[in-house]
């Protein structure tokens, strides 16, 4: 019986998201399984497409109509079981096309895109860097005639084993040396897969962790989760500085003897690299790395590494919970309140609910990790939902940092018009004098921050984008930091009334300014995205910093967790109220979040620590909750308003979000799919929604395309899903997608 395959197409937009059925050619036949990347004609003109095979099976009588498949990639590209119910996953919980799920799932260096040979379409892999040459020994050198002193050298390097082209030619042995013992047959070569060692530079050292009396109550509870077989979760609370990560870096060594693998999640690139020489330093070369820092053919490496059961632990940003990693034992999200967990693109996946998933899949135990954790973890491990692990104190006594606030209100009425108030300067001096370190903490990158005109009121806005235009003074421009847009040179007169444009508001570059002419001769560190661009920036940086190359370490939130530098003894918060007054309602979670993380870098060692805090509004509850380190309390707080205001845990958030280029039709576009839910969710009283909109985003305009949201406040549970896809199918239907592009986006901060 024929073969037949039903495939997810790529660049299928929502509308036309379905399996397509494809002919199985009989040389594919026995080669083809679910998972499989393959090449298929699509469309009226046949255009060559990618697609991922989800369905094989064999029918008597298929449709003659059928079309057969072009190509399909190699065994090593398919799609492993597990990964492939993660494809599946994606697709039902967050209303994506399957081919973005698959998209997600694959780093893009393992995928194949289609080319032509000899007039016929196949598929090509996207890198072809990944062979490299290595040269083995299989002869002696002749006596006469004498050789030379590479050839002799050349020889030498390789009794000790093969070795690689770049390996020889970094010890000065030329390509044509090598080319000549191959001829004698001295040496012999072959193309290899390149083996990557990125930690190459770190030494194996292990040391015996020891742990404290209330790390090891935490280790030996948490220990019993791990050794239980069963699916299981916890959430290890402890203040900054308690030494969580020696308790989990004990579960991973339990893990290993165990046979099993460990996946670590960090929330930031920047905190790579310390958490990898950690776990290098003490587990040896098996790791492996995933994040979007890594070159393509270094991602491509690191992953068939992964694949080929190379690595035991795997560790990287929110990407790294899709690694193949099999007989996973652990799952440590660690700094899990971050918001970058949460992805911004189709998928909008978050972290939280696949590493859930995935723990599920292979029983194991999985661990959040974190000193103010989510609203939502909290509350399920205070329900009985996981087991609640804490630490109260910080590793060997030390005392957390005391904190202290300097009214800005004061400030300016003293006549400072600086953006770092005359106390922080004070302060700053007196570490320098005892030779200490200083951490500040900025979020908001940029010069100045707004221009506008003293005449008529015009802000310089992003032409297609609805946010002020941000002055880099670096590159004397201004620059959008949604769109990328640039102005220069930067326009002195309102284009308006001619009006002088005055420029207010400051970022990082303006306070790194500020600070080199109130501190003459301090050595300043600046760590935000635009310093940070260039390849392995944030390792570099670090290092350089925890080496003392460096006074000052002023950056925005990479600076705030997860750092550990034993000589910072001060730490200064910046402009943190227009946060405090933010959109969206994790706003207070995020100040008290940032504010205790960042105070927790300081009295790490010996040294005791302190915090300033510079505020408009010192009094406020969270302001003053986060410089206690208090987070019961503040727990207490929020879970009120968020009853009270009904936002999770008490119920499923869900932003529907439409845009376009035309604001009227993205508009109406918006209020007909809400009148498509009402009619839904009609004839279904029993499952709860509530809708706000449509309205505005916070941000109305993105890149030339308008934006709309509705809220919806529901229960996000397998009716809730089955109603939202038959809406969605009922939107395509009526052709809305041409008008405006449609994405769901669960628990966000309501944008």
């Amino acid at each position: 019986m024929p073969c037949i395959a039903k495939v997810a197409v790529n660049d299928a937009t929502i509308h036309f998201d379905k399996l397509y059925s494809y002919l199985v050619p009989p040389d594919f036949s026995g080669s083809l399984w679910p998972g499989s990347i393959v090449l298929v004609p699509f469309g009226r003109g046949n255009h060559p497409r990618m697609a991922v095979v989800l369905e094989v099976g064999t029918e008597e009588a298929p449709d003659p109509r059928l079309k057969s498949l072009l190509a399909a990639a190699p065994e090593k590209a398919r799609l492993t079981p597990d990964l492939l119910k993660l494809v599946h996953f994606l697709k039902d919980r967050y209303f994506c096309t399957w081919y973005e799920a698959v998209k997600a799932v694959i780093p893009y260096g393992a995928q194949y895109q289609p080319g032509m040979e000899n007039g016929k379409p196949v598929l090509k892999s996207r890198l072809t860097r990944t062979l490299e040459t290595v040269y083995t020994l299989v002869g002696g050198l002749p006596e006469k005639p004498k050789p030379g002193a590479r050839q002799i050298q050349a020889v030498e390097a390789l009794r000790a084993g093969p070795c690689t082209k770049s390996a020889l030619e970094a010890q000065g042995i030329s390509s044509s040396t090598l080319n000549g013992l191959c001829q004698k047959g001295i040496l012999k070569t072959e193309q290899r897969d390149k083996s990557l060692d990125l930690f190459a530079d770190i030494p194996f050292d292990p040391q015996p962790l020891e742990l404290s009396p209330e790390q090891q109550t935490a280790y030996d509870q948490l220990e019993q989760d791990l050794l239980s077989g069963q699916t299981r979760a916890a959430l290890l609370h402890g203040v900054t500085g308690s030494g969580k990560t020696a308790v989990f870096l004990k579960l991973i060594e339990k893990t290993l003897a165990q046979g099993r693998r460990a996946l670590v999640l960090v929330p930031e690139i920047s905190l790579t690299p310390q958490m990898t020489r950690r776990l290098k330093s003490m587990f040896g070369s098996r790791l492996a790395v995933q994040h979007s820092a890594l070159n393509n053919t270094e991602r491509l490496l690191q992953w068939r590494m992964i694949q080929n059961g190379d690595a035991d632990i795997v560790i990287g940003t929110r990407s790294a919970i899709f690694s193949p990693l099999q007989n996973i034992g652990l799952i440590i999200l660690d700094e899990e309140q971050e918001h970058t967990y949460q992805s911004e693109s189709a998928p909008r996946y978050s972290a939280h609910d696949v590493a859930k998933k995935r723990a599920m899949m292979e029983h194991s135990l999985l661990l959040f990790s974190s000193a103010t954790p989510r609203t939502e973890t909290y509350h399920a491990a205070i329900s009985s939902r996981m087991r609640l692990v804490t630490l109260t104190h910080r590793y060997g006594g030390r005392p957390l940092p005391t904190v202290d606030f300097i009214d800005m209100r004061a400030e300016l009425a003293a006549g400072n018009p600086r953006e770092v108030s005359q106390r922080m300067v004070q302060e700053l001096a007196a570490n320098l004098q005892r030779g200490e370190q200083s951490i500040l903490l900025l979020n908001r990158r940029g010069y100045q921050t707004v221009g506008m005109c003293g005449t008529c009121g015009h802000v310089l806005k992003c032409p297609n984008c609805s946010v002020p235009l941000v002055y880099h003074k670096a590159q004397h421009a201004l620059l959008c930091h949604y769109c990328g847009h640039r102005v220069s040179p930067v326009p002195g007169l309102c284009p308006e009334c001619g009006g002088k444009i005055v420029y207010s508001g400051f970022g990082t570059q303006k306070v790194e300014e500020e600070l080199a002419e109130l501190l003459p001769g301090t050595r300043i560190l600046r760590m935000d995205q635009d310093s940070t661009m260039q390849k392995n920036a944030h390792e570099k940086m670090l290092a350089r910093f925890a080496k003392q190359e460096y006074d000052i370490l002023l950056g925005t939130q990479m600076v705030a967790k997860g750092l550990d530098f034993g000589n910072v003894t001060l730490v200064g918060v910046l402009g943190i109220d227009s946060l405090l007054f933010g959109q969206g309602f994790r706003s207070y979670e995020n100040v008290f979040s940032l504010i205790t993380q960042v105070v927790g870098r300081g009295g790490r060692a010996e040294l005791p620590g302190r915090a300033l805090i510079q505020t408009a509004v010192p009094d406020h509850p969270v302001l003053q909750l986060a410089a206690a380190q208090d987070y019961p309390a503040f727990y207490q707080q929020e879970i009120m308003f968020r009853k009270f205001s009904l936002y999770p845990p008490f119920c499923s958030f869900c932003v529907v979000s439409f845009s376009g280029a035309q604001e009227m039709e993205v508009f109406q576009a918006a209020r007909r799919f809400a009148a498509i839910l009402g009619q839904q969710f009609a004839a279904h009283p029993g499952q709860p929604l509530r809708v706000l909109g449509p309205t505005p985003m916070n941000i109305a305009m993105i890149s030339g395309k308008y934006r709309y949201k509705l809220t919806l406040k529901c229960r996000n549970d397998a009716g809730f899903r089955t109603l939202m896809h038959a809406a969605l199918d009922a939107y395509a239907a009526e052709k809305l997608p041409a008008k405006a592009g449609i994405a769901l986006d669960f628990n966000s901060d309501g944008d």
